[in-house]
């Protein structure tokens, strides 16, 4: 759209006036039609796209000023009042493995932009184009430089006449970017509840506890499949509290030949796991973490809660607080990566210090922390769907289809009324699993209640002049 290409282009112009700004420069990275965006991710897609580099202020782990990187994904519509939602990518190979290079599960951002949602996608600090080393899994950095690219965000919109925020603010994220969106949304509630108010947020299959973490990898016998993870934590979080200077005194060879070329940037995480994994398997007979460390401190830090390393890694828990907004905590029974422990621990705690909507859902019982994606992001967008408010008066996509439902409450059945034919209608549970799928055949349909229990569903119908999430409320 043509107003964006002239807004990229006129702040280069004036980059030199947004220096005591956050927003540094903007980049037009290519966009997707709606078509586009269909074909390659399903019919749910609402619009299409246009996707943009940022480069922006924010303080590094030392607090030293730095410019880091991330993608900001706009919806295709004109005269629109949409929500903003930010999303934390998870773990990434390498230092360019980032969403501002349209890399490192940018996709998700795309998906989000396609459903109406103006979407920030942080690269995170030492990633993208911020200096030095990845500080992996430090909470406080996570939640700042997601903070400073919506400061920048709203710096870049307050220049386009054709948006409107519509005040609401969704936050998700998967694997580490389920850590980092709880991160961020507690600091969102405890020091910017005034500027940016949480309307709900989905974290997705996070090490939500890290603390006993390296206690549990330093003392068992079981095998890991990503024995990479363990120096990639210990390394990250060395970056902000300087436990050592001499890695030797963590990692026996020959393990630390390749993670300090991981360090130095030599080697991606996929290369320095499948070195690790060899080396361990031929050693202990399988890929066992405990053998990486020295002998030292795996003691040391089994008999010593106050060890500085597992200090620093207690640091960064994001259960322990209690969420204010609507929160969903969805993970995979069977993820090998990220224990589905991490969830109902933080669903527990949460509740326990007075979150007043807070759940833990299983997303899918057999699917692995890949295949889990897919299921726990479904469900985030439903989770979403009704609070999203979403407004516009688009060139590709009218106003949603005014489809409408009676009676409600129901009991045996529900009449939905205002469809065309080829609409297709989805009712799910509360929590957003897919319970029935129909097809209209005409202007109404009607919807049988048998074998459904007492409670609240919704119905999503996508036909062609949009989508509507009516609430249904069964008797």
């Amino acid at each position: 759209m043509k107003r964006f290409y002239a807004l990229y282009l006129a702040l280069f112009i004036s980059a030199s006036l947004l220096n005591a700004q956050n927003l540094i420069s903007v980049t037009y990275k290519g966009g997707r039609t709606k078509a586009q965006m269909v074909a390659d991710f399903g019919i749910f897609m609402q619009y299409g796209v246009d996707m943009y580099k940022f480069q922006y202020a924010t303080p590094d782990v030392q607090g030293q000023p730095d410019t880091a990187s991330g993608l900001f994904v706009l919806p295709r519509v004109d005269g629109a009042s949409l929500p903003l939602l930010v999303y934390q990518h998870g773990t990434v190979g390498s230092k360019s493995d980032v969403p501002s290079n349209l890399a490192g599960g940018y996709e998700l951002a795309m998906v989000y932009g396609a459903m109406g949602y103006a979407t920030l996608a942080p690269d995170y600090l030492g990633l993208g184009d911020a200096r030095g080393f990845h500080p992996y899994l430090h909470a406080a950095t996570e939640a700042s430089a997601a903070i400073d690219m919506l400061i920048a965000a709203r710096e870049f919109l307050e220049n386009d006449e054709d948006f409107e925020h519509n005040g609401l603010l969704f936050l998700t994220g998967y694997s580490q970017g389920g850590h980092a969106s709880a991160a961020l949304h507690r600091e969102l509630e405890a020091n910017y509840a005034g500027e940016w108010p949480v309307t709900a947020a989905a974290h997705m299959s996070g090490p939500y506890r890290l603390s006993g973490t390296i206690q549990e990898f330093a003392n068992n016998e079981e095998e890991y499949s990503i024995p990479a993870y363990v120096p990639y934590i210990i390394l990250g979080l060395n970056e902000a509290y300087q436990l050592y200077t001499d890695f030797s005194q963590v990692f026996r060879e020959p393990y630390l030949g390749p993670i300090l070329d991981f360090y130095a940037g030599e080697i991606d995480l996929g290369a320095l796991n499948q070195d690790l994994i060899t080396f361990l398997t031929a050693e202990a007979g399988g890929a066992i973490p405990k053998y990486m460390l020295q002998d030292s401190l795996r003691q040391a830090i089994a008999a010593d809660p106050g060890h500085p390393l597992n200090l620093a890694i207690a640091d960064n828990d994001v259960y322990d607080w209690a969420p204010q907004a609507p929160t969903r905590l969805y993970y995979c029974t069977a993820d090998e990566q990220v224990p589905y422990t991490n969830s109902l621990v933080a669903d527990s705690v949460m509740n326990a210090n007075g979150a007043p909507n807070v759940l833990s859902v299983d997303a899918n019982p057999v699917a692995d922390h890949f295949n889990c994606v897919e299921p726990a992001v479904t469900r985030a967008i439903f989770f979403f769907g009704p609070m999203q408010d979403l407004t516009v008066a688009s060139e590709e996509v009218s106003a949603p289809a005014p489809a409408r439902l009676h009676p409600n409450p129901a009991s045996a059945a529900f009449w939905v009324e205002g469809l065309q034919p080829g609409d297709e209608l989805f009712l799910r549970s509360a929590t957003g699993q897919l319970l029935e799928h129909r097809r209209s055949t005409g202007e109404r349909a009607e919807w049988p209640l048998k074998g459904y229990a007492p409670g609240i569903y919704w119905l999503q119908v996508l036909g062609g002049k949009g989508v509507s999430v009516l609430k249904v409320v069964v008797e």
